[in-house]
């Protein structure tokens, strides 16, 4: 570590979102920024983060002397330190942001558990060494929308626990962290940002990973959809990286808020990811089927009767058919009162669709690997998009 210089330490910063988050810190920051990273040694750790810096923003320099490799793991006990590491740490400290996190919709509650919920509960332990033994001024919870779980209406930044139930353990989870944070987080600097379902930059379309909102886009270029379980009129709340990104570097220092990080009343629809999905793709529109009746009727025929490409197709969709029906929207007031001053704007889905769709077509869904660097040239405090064409 540098010899006594205070700056800001990121979990999460090999994922998507902490690597855009990591590319600005160092972008737009003078200070060192320690990132938690998971590995065997020190060493390893250290080639493991230079690796990232160059998928990121091109080369390790000029970077690699503000970006500084703790080695860590959320899942252990004190992140896996020495007394001696974390009291190191702690001293440099000013600012934590916390966005490690299990994303799986599949994991098994234990495991999502693990990393969700005690991973914060660790974060919390060493953000209080912290505040005793530095200045920690800001603790940014990287948290979900999606903590609403199968809440019906309005979910507001201010609610949290109201009688919901769960769609899967990464909802449960990251909702039990966010009891952690007040029940455990009173005594420090603590705020929450929740966005909602993070997909590619809005202005090349890049991504690292094709999830979530991929599955589905996929199967609709494929026509693999002839029918879908869903409400036109369900909300599909999305938002871009760089907005989310961009969002929690310029909230990030205001204890005791909750921001939502969503699309609000700019949200998309069921009906408009349709039409939207196969006007791209050129292909027919799937039917929407109220999801009881394609439970009962439907799905068995296209399970038994479709091709195997197709019953695999199903098979990875299933897990996001309930969210082709939901009934609720993420109200995003505060954030969007803090952001537009500054010029920060959460897109509409349609104005960035096609740039998702073509990125996603030039990467082959994900077989064709693109760094960041290779799309989004970055400079110290700059950023200049080059999107790929189809």
């Amino acid at each position: 570590m540098s010899d006594h210089e205070t700056g800001t330490l990121m979990t999460g910063g090999t994922g998507f979102l902490g690597g855009e988050v990591l590319a600005r810190l160092l972008e737009r920051d003078e200070r060192p920024v320690y990132v938690l990273v998971r590995a065997d040694s020190d060493e390893r750790a250290s080639a493991r983060l230079n690796a990232l810096l160059e998928s990121l923003l091109g080369s390790a320099e000029p970077w690699s002397h503000r970006a500084i490799a703790v080695r860590g793991d959320v899942t252990q006990a004190w992140l896996g330190m020495s007394a001696r590491h974390r009291d190191e740490l702690a001293e440099r400290v000013e600012q934590i942001v916390h966005c490690a996190a299990s994303i799986s919709f599949t994991l098994g509650l234990a495991e999502s558990r693990e990393i969700n919920v005690e991973g914060t509960r660790r974060m919390i332990q060493l953000g209080e060494l912290c505040t005793r033994r530095g200045a920690l001024d800001s603790f940014v919870h990287v948290s979900t929308a999606y903590v609403a779980g199968t809440h019906t209406g309005t979910f507001t930044e201010c609610d949290l626990d109201v009688g919901q139930d769960f769609r899967n353990p990464y909802e449960r989870t990251k909702y039990e962290a966010e009891r952690i944070i007040r029940e455990r987080g009173s005594g420090l600097p603590v705020q929450v940002l929740r966005p909602s379902i993070v997909v590619g930059d809005s202005t090349t379309g890049w991504t690292p990973t094709f999830n979530v909102l991929y599955g589905p886009m996929k199967a609709f270029a494929r026509g693999a959809y002839p029918a879908i379980p869903a409400r036109r009129s369900a909300p599909v709340d999305v938002v871009p990286v760089n907005y989310v990104a961009d969002s929690i570097l310029a909230l990030a220092g205001s204890p005791g808020t909750t921001y939502h990080l969503t699309a609000g009343d700019r949200a998309s629809s069921v009906g408009e990811l349709i039409e939207l999905g196969s006007s791209a793709a050129s292909q027919p529109r799937p039917r929407v089927i109220p999801p009881r009746l394609y439970r009962r009727l439907i799905h068995p025929v296209l399970v038994r009767q479709g091709s195997e490409s197709r019953r695999r197709a199903l098979r990875r969709s299933e897990v996001y058919f309930p969210y082709f029906s939901m009934r609720t929207r993420y109200e995003n007031t505060a954030a969007r009162e803090a952001l537009e001053p500054l010029g920060i704007e959460v897109p509409p889905l349609h104005s960035y669709f096609d740039r998702l769709m073509g990125f996603a077509t030039v990467a082959d869904w994900g077989r064709q690997r693109f760094a960041r660097h290779e799309v989004m040239p970055s400079g110290r405090g700059r950023r200049d998009p080059q999107p790929l064409a189809a």
